[in-house]
């Protein structure tokens, strides 16, 4: 990988489930941190640990700075969907949490039709050796409000030009929907209104490394279920890839797959 490139990466490591079972976060944290360290990512952006996981990989990825609330109203409840980025490479000049609702402000609110709190997380680095800005926002929609997903596309077309102030900016995470479905089309201007954003996997220049999904269920892949996405306004996307990594043999460590992107800022 080019030194000038940015790598991001999105992922959704699963909240810790007892029933689980074998995959359960004991059985997995540790493959989990294995995989995002590996990938070596300039920029991470994760959904859906709770403290205790959060925790976990903080410790493991100890090259990270990380940012970042909780979806409930305290500091340590429930699931975060933080970003991380590279201590020795970037400053961060602002950060923050907004909730995917009518009042976006209020922590803790829940949008529409949606059945939890869903928040988005965003950054905002200089690249200490060219100077260069960029903002990367991290989300997680709503599993099964459609409205809630549909008004979340919406807010996020509304803030992230203030967000970005003319930088180059990437929004990834999971967000529910596959590029057939209503909130992807309103992300990429599909819809009654102008996006800048567009699908990093569309665009790349060469032909997209890895597997049509992005689920599974720990032991096999869900085919054409591509439910997490990166999308960019401004960078130049240089590489994607969707990330099959066994955590052993025959299981995966969670039951999405990260997406890997390559972005010259």
């Amino acid at each position: 990988m080019d030194t000038d490139t940015l790598r991001a990466m999105t992922y959704n490591v699963r909240r810790d489930v007892a029933d689980d079972g074998d995959y359960d976060w004991d059985g997995r944290g540790a493959a989990v941190a294995s995989t995002v360290r590996f990938h070596r990512p300039d920029v991470v952006g994760l959904q859906e640990p709770l403290s205790s996981q959060y925790d976990d990989l903080k410790a493991e990825l100890d090259a990270y700075e990380w940012v970042g609330q909780s979806r409930l109203a305290g500091e340590r409840e429930d699931e975060f969907c933080p970003v991380g980025y590279r201590r020795s490479r970037f400053d961060r000049l602002g950060s923050g949490t907004f909730w995917l609702s009518e009042t976006p402000e209020k922590p803790g609110s829940v949008g529409w039709d949606a059945s939890w709190p869903r928040i988005a997380t965003w950054a905002r680095l200089r690249d200490r050796t060219t100077d260069e800005r960029v903002v990367y926002v991290n989300t997680h929609f709503d599993h099964e409000g459609p409205t809630a997903r549909r008004e979340a596309a919406h807010l996020l077309l509304d803030r992230l030009p203030e967000l970005a102030d003319g930088d180059p900016l990437a929004l990834g995470g999971d967000f529910n929907c596959t590029d057939t479905d209503e909130p992807y089309a309103i992300l990429v201007g599909e819809g009654d209104r102008e996006s800048g954003l567009a699908d990093a996997r569309q665009i790349t220049p060469h032909r997209p490394h890895g597997p049509d999904t992005t689920r599974t269920d720990f032991e096999s892949l869900r085919p054409g279920i591509r439910i997490d996405h990166v999308f960019v306004d401004g960078p130049r996307v240089e590489g994607y890839g969707v990330a099959a990594d066994m955590g052993g043999n025959g299981w995966y460590p969670s039951d999405h797959l990260p997406v890997v992107v390559d972005l010259a800022v």
